[in-house]
């Protein structure tokens, strides 16, 4: 059984960073994609950054050049590190994993931007 644990939400100031991670483990022989999404109230779950096998990374117009995604595969953990946090980043936040070919989901991680 592969288990997905996040860490690393919690409250912080507009403009200040957090950093999301996202470890794997489990019966594990293969991990493709990973990536991070988040669902803020009373709104749809929406793709914020992924990142492919190769290393390839992709983002939400909304969190250009504040959040980068990145990788340790050897770890099998996945990161994100949000910068020039705004109040709309506040969400929960997912990880899913593309694991022995199967998308697996972590529990979520709360982030709030507030003063």
């Amino acid at each position: 059984q592969v288990q997905l644990v996040e860490s690393g939400g919690g409250l912080v100031q507009p403009g200040g960073s957090l950093r999301l991670s996202c470890a794997a483990s489990g019966s594990i022989f293969s991990i493709g994609a990973m990536g991070w999404y988040r669902q803020a109230p009373g709104k749809q779950r929406e793709l914020v950054a992924g990142i492919t096998g190769r290393g390839i990374t992709n983002y939400a117009d909304s969190v250009k050049d504040r959040f980068t995604i990145s990788r340790d595969s050897a770890k099998k953990t996945t990161y994100l590190q949000m910068n020039s946090l705004k109040p709309e980043d506040t969400a929960v936040y997912y990880c899913k994993l593309v694991v022995n070919f199967l998308e697996v989901w972590g529990q979520g991680t709360l982030v709030t931007v507030s003063s």
